[in-house]
């Protein structure tokens, strides 16, 4: 029996580790998803668009922002691996 990992944490946790690696690092999205549904993929990996969705929130935000290959991109437009950061000064 699984019980469904609680995605309301998903905000606080990933505005948490990015405040915690500081200015200039970034984190994973896994990162998070792991932080909230613990080690196992059954926990986390259902996580995976949740976390993406409260990424692209918080960057419209300003709150975090969104990186390809070190660079920030449009919440609303980036494909494939991403990082998140804090927002550049």
């Amino acid at each position: 029996m699984s019980t469904q990992p609680d995605a309301s944490a998903i905000p606080d946790t990933l505005l948490a580790l990015v405040e915690a690696r500081g200015p200039g690092k970034t984190i994973c999205p896994s990162e998070v998803a792991r932080a909230v549904g613990g080690p196992h993929p059954d926990g986390w990996g259902p996580l995976m668009q949740p976390v993406r969705r409260v990424a692209v929130a918080l960057a419209k935000e300003g709150r975090v922002a969104i990186l390809r290959k070190g660079r920030p991109v449009d919440p609303d437009d980036f494909k494939g691996v991403y990082r998140i950061g804090l927002p550049p000064e």
